[in-house]
């Protein structure tokens, strides 16, 4: 068996058995409040991570380009509510524009 299968196989496993211990924990724990605020929090937490790091890095370096732009259009029309597709097409342009201007 190559050495990718056995990774395959062993992330596999792992998974599986992360899955069982999250529903091995004791209902009551799960039911504490303060559980409930952390869990609503969690998946922000990360898309904001992801993000960050796919705006801000390129390899090992930290940028500052058009991307960053394109970031803070989209936060703005998001903060003026608008449509989600005009979002992306916003922030898209910007990002463009700022690629073309600096080149």
């Amino acid at each position: 068996m190559s050495e990718l299968w056995i990774a395959v196989v062993a992330a596999s496993v792992g998974c599986y058995l992360l899955k069982l211990a999250g529903l091995s924990v004791p209902a009551s724990w799960v039911e504490q409040p303060w559980v409930a605020r952390v869990v609503d929090f969690v998946p922000a937490a990360l898309l904001a991570a992801l993000v960050a790091v796919q705006t801000l890095s390129s390899g090992n370096d930290l940028v500052v380009d058009g991307r960053v732009v394109g970031l803070g259009v989209a936060a703005v029309a998001l903060a003026l509510r608008a449509p989600f597709i005009v979002v992306i097409l916003l922030a898209g342009i910007a990002g463009a524009l700022v690629h073309v201007v600096g080149s």
